[in-house]
């Protein structure tokens, strides 16, 4: 189907869609559900930085993509608005959002809250073998002068180190964290090193998760993410305005 507009491809879920076809009851009892799993979708897009701030989302496109009603993509939108990650500008539609320099400090004290609490209780062999994955994952995309790949990367490492909870409601939160910290990083990766300055923090983090080290880690990433911070004030021009 041609279309100019950004297309989510997701098998998955027109087989979901095609279940709750089989009673108008469990119609009912699984849209909601349908709706969470595109808003996730959508969120996961952010995060990938596939859906570029501005980017107009069509409803019609990403409910026959997806195997959806256009009823409940819109539900996700309802959703992904009350999260700000997407506005409906009226008789224009639904757009990604741009957020404001304000939202920076917000969104870091969010970070610090779970990612930082996360690392320093640790996690299972497999939990820091998905930490080391991100890492390898970036040092390729690097390697290879992929900036998109890196930045993705990169949220993948964040991910992984919320992951090691073993809380799905932290990972839910994490997901809205990552989409909107893509929007933010949109701008700043104009520099095409931005990524790259982070990724020897990544690989002295994942070293002392390894060696049992957590509370040196916990500390890494403090100040990692206190650095993080900083940067994207600066690039947003909202420098020391905490």
């Amino acid at each position: 189907m041609a279309s100019s507009e950004p297309i989510i491809s997701s098998p998955r879920f027109s087989a979901n869609h095609a279940a709750t076809r089989t009673a108008a009851g469990r119609l009912r009892v699984a849209v909601p559900s349908v709706a969470e799993r595109v808003a996730d979708e959508l969120r996961l897009q952010l995060a990938e930085g596939a859906l570029l701030p501005g980017t107009r989302l069509t409803e019609s496109t990403i409910a026959e993509d997806l195997g959806v009603s256009r009823n409940t993509v819109r539900e996700a939108f309802v959703e992904l608005a009350s999260e700000r990650l997407v506005v409906r500008h009226p008789n224009r539609g639904v757009f990604v959002a741009s957020l404001e320099a304000g939202d920076i400090h917000d969104v870091y004290t969010v970070r610090r809250a779970i990612e930082v609490s996360a690392l320093r209780a640790g996690g299972s062999p497999e939990d820091v073998a998905a930490v080391r994955a991100a890492v390898e994952e970036g040092k390729r995309a690097a390697a290879a002068g992929d900036d998109e790949a890196l930045g993705t990367a990169n949220q993948h490492f964040h991910g992984a180190i919320v992951a090691m909870a073993g809380s799905p409601r932290l990972n839910s939160i994490m997901g809205q964290v990552l989409a909107e910290m893509r929007l933010f990083f949109h701008k700043a990766t104009v520099d095409a090193q931005f990524y790259q300055h982070y990724l020897p923090d990544n690989e002295a983090i994942c070293l002392a998760l390894e060696a049992g080290e957590l509370d040196r880690a916990a500390d890494l990433l403090l100040a990692y993410l206190d650095r993080s911070e900083d940067n994207l004030s600066e690039v947003h021009g909202e420098a020391g305005t905490d």
